[in-house]
Parts: C-alpha cells; sequence; structure tokens
C-alpha cells in the first residue's frame, strides 16, 4: 500500500473521528494513530527507543 493511500485512510478516520465525535475524539484518534506509527516503526526495526530521547546533534552508529 502506498504512502498516499495510508495518508488518505488515516486523514478520513480523523476526519469522522471529527465529525462524529468532536476535538477531542479528533485528538484521540490522532494520539493513537501517532502511537500506533511510531509502535510499527519500531517492531519493523526502523527505529530503536533510544532515537525517540536522543537529541537532534547526537547521533549514534547502528549496529547490524
Amino acid at each position: 500500500m502506498s504512502m498516499a493511500m495510508v495518508g488518505m485512510i488515516a486523514g478520513m478516520a480523523l476526519g469522522f473521528a471529527g465529525y462524529f465525535g468532536g476535538f477531542g475524539a479528533f485528538l484521540l484518534v490522532a494520539a493513537l494513530g501517532a502511537v500506533g506509527f511510531v509502535a510499527g516503526r519500531y517492531l519493523e526495526g526502523d527505529l530503536e527507543p533510544g532515537d525517540l530521547f536522543r537529541g537532534r546533534g547526537v547521533r549514534r552508529e547502528r549496529r547490524r
């Protein structure tokens, strides 16, 4: 599935949540989507736990 399709589906989910549930539901769906995105990147191996807490200037070589 292309990234454009994933973005469209996420936008539609946020739109439905905002329309039917109000702003609170919109924020809840957006927050859970962000958590799901980070968890998916971690499980695929694209992200390490320390990457979220390290500053921008600090980089560490990844072990393969």
